[in-house]
């Protein structure tokens, strides 16, 4: 604004020749200290001042600690991580995925859910901070093999009541965020029939048998025959991304992918027990 007034009351000859005194970074900066003084704000990680304006409330440092998770011995299906390679077949395939029994067919995910990821993915989806999923969805994306091809992203859906109270469905946030940077088509073909009670604590069978049949496909043409890539914030133990599946391919799809943005890493409970 400083500027364009500047060009109002001056010849842009005269202009030319005074851009060189202006410090057009302290231009930039004074607006944003002074906003910062009368609301003062503070990254919703780490709790340090904020030094920038940003729709997203979170310092760099915070939005740049998640790393990749690392694992020496994991499922080649579900990617689910082991101690050490017995759990494993020759194939590299865990018990679940030999028997069939988890009805995904491949799980790709970014990071663990803990540490910095976690409280980011917390801040996102219980802090209603929705660009965040502009920061999240890249993270997603570098997590897909570059050897696989897949024809439709769906959302893991949310029952409406949640969605409205929560304002905005995380997953399909980060599906457009996804869809934007791989070009692959989001389609929305997949409804949860009706509210069921929040997973955690539960374990892994009162799980299964907590999702079982609360999904359906709204929308078969935009399945059938498909590589599906579903996608979710959080994996934990599978059962609802598991549920999902079955109802995907129910419907007739071909395959069934997962990818998410964290997942829990279970070896830390067994390494406690053990």
């Amino acid at each position: 604004m400083f500027l364009l007034r500047w060009r109002c009351i001056f010849h842009s000859r005269w202009l030319r020749r005074i851009k060189p005194i202006i410090d057009l970074t302290a231009v930039r900066i004074v607006p944003t200290a002074l906003f910062n003084l009368v609301f003062p704000d503070e990254c919703r990680v780490c709790n340090k001042p904020l030094a920038n304006l940003s729709r997203i409330p979170v310092c760099p440092s915070c939005l740049h600690e998640p790393k990749p998770f690392v694992a020496e011995h994991f499922c080649a299906d579900c990617g689910t991580p082991f101690l050490n390679s017995a759990p494993l077949d020759a194939n590299g395939r865990c018990s679940l995925c030999r028997n069939g029994l988890s009805g995904y067919d491949a799980v790709y995910t970014y990071g663990e859910y803990d540490g910095a990821l976690r409280n980011l993915i917390h801040v996102f989806k219980y802090g209603g901070i929705m660009p965040l999923a502009s920061r999240l969805g890249p993270l997603l994306s570098s997590a897909l093999p570059r050897e696989q091809q897949f024809d439709v992203i769906v959302a893991m859906p949310l029952h409406w009541r949640k969605k409205l109270q929560r304002g905005f469905n995380q997953s399909e946030l980060l599906a457009r965020s996804v869809s934007r940077r791989t070009g692959i088509p989001v389609a929305d073909a997949l409804r949860r029939r009706k509210s069921t009670a929040p997973q955690a604590g539960l374990t892994r069978a009162q799980r299964r048998t907590n999702v079982a049949g609360v999904f359906e496909v709204s929308r078969r043409d935009k399945v059938e025959g498909l590589h599906v890539l579903l996608i979710d914030d959080v994996f934990t133990t599978g059962a609802t991304a598991g549920a999902c599946a079955a109802a995907l391919k129910r419907a007739g799809a071909k395959r069934v992918s997962v990818l998410t943005l964290a997942r829990a890493d279970r070896r830390k409970s067994l390494a406690r027990v053990l």
